[in-house]
């Protein structure tokens, strides 16, 4: 069966994409035993991530007014992320040390309070979004994660949403106790990435693939699997694609995942898969949602899904062959893998 001709777009308005989650301060300790300080947290390392790639991005988090929150706030200020009002407080801004082995994968320890505050949840609730991304510590985490779940499923009538459970087991507790959290959130998610250690500790003796299947069929359009250098592959309801990854030097693996995941949203984004976007000259309303269930619903996935996996596989990359999480810009992109491929006639 041949693959489907392409979704046809047009240029829309883009609104902000709203990430909701911690920022926090990794702390990184090399094998030698030296120490460094980088701005961090998984969800707001992707709003980073997109803010370079070129997105309005707003962020609804936790952070003190403390030395720690004001390099925070001057981070992803300078790359054009705006916090939701309420983000900043009088409260300690959280930290993570992440211990570096010999090939640079990283072991972490939390100190973290996750609870936003009530200004920054209403703003981002009224604020104008058409993409929700949340994952790891903020949707695990009480008494934050309930209200994480709450803004996801009043957004999702008007805007799409993706998912990355970055799960940290050492705030967790066992495995069968997060499960159903974590599958209600996949269920209600259009797009959900996910890596083989997350897999293999929320599934202990199932089979991940297997997994990845069940999840595509409980609700998001794609499931995306990550293996480090081993690439990734996306899982949809009638198939699955194998993504390798690119041949890199590591410095370290900090932020890889979640410079894919914002490479990934950023891709989707582009094309016109994420968002609050129509069609416009078509009858009716053709959202976002509407378009990406339609690239994920043949055995051969669109050629736009796949653009945007090389794209999130690239950004890891790149991320991976600098110290910390510091996910790369378009610019960046362009010089290292040259110009975006333009879509096929």
């Amino acid at each position: 069966m041949p693959p489907p001709p392409p979704i046809p777009l047009s240029p829309t308005a883009e609104m902000p994409t709203l990430v909701i989650g911690e920022a926090l301060t990794d702390i990184i300790t090399g094998p030698d035993g030296s120490r460094r300080c980088c701005p961090g947290g998984s969800p707001a390392n992707v709003a980073l991530g997109l803010a370079r790639l070129g997105h309005p991005v707003r962020l609804a988090t936790r952070m003190g007014r403390d030395p720690f929150g004001q390099v925070l706030q001057t981070h992803l200020g300078r790359s054009g992320v705006v916090l939701t009002e309420g983000s900043v407080s009088d409260v300690p801004t959280s930290t993570a040390t992440a211990r570096l082995d010999a090939v640079g994968a990283a072991d972490y320890t939390f100190d973290i309070t996750w609870q936003l505050p009530a200004r920054a949840i209403e703003s981002a609730r009224t604020g104008a979004t058409g993409h929700l991304h949340t994952g790891s510590i903020a949707t695990a985490l009480a008494p934050g994660a309930d209200q994480v779940l709450a803004a996801i499923e009043s957004a999702r009538d008007a805007a799409t949403v993706s998912y990355d459970p970055n799960l940290r087991p050492v705030l967790l507790g066992k495995p069968g106790d997060e499960r159903p959290r974590v599958e209600h959130l996949v269920s209600v998610s259009d797009v959900v990435k996910a890596s083989q250690e997350d897999m293999a500790w929320l599934y202990p003796g199932q089979d991940i693939h297997e997994v990845a299947l069940r999840w595509s069929r409980s609700g998001p359009s794609l499931v995306v699997l990550t293996f480090g250098a081993d690439g990734s592959e996306v899982w949809w309801r009638q198939g699955r694609h194998a993504m390798p990854a690119p041949s890199i030097e590591v410095i370290d693996t900090v932020g890889a995942g979640d410079a894919f995941m914002s490479g990934l949203i950023s891709g989707l984004l582009r094309a016109g898969l994420l968002g609050a976007g129509r069609i416009a000259g078509e009858p009716g309303e053709s959202p976002p949602r509407t378009r990406l269930h339609s690239a994920a619903s043949s055995t051969h996935l669109h050629q736009d899904v796949l653009r945007a996996l090389r794209l999130a596989t690239r950004a890891a990359a790149l991320t991976c062959t600098g110290e910390g999480a510091d996910p790369p810009t378009r610019a960046d992109m362009k010089e290292r893998w040259g110009p975006r491929p333009r879509p096929a006639p």
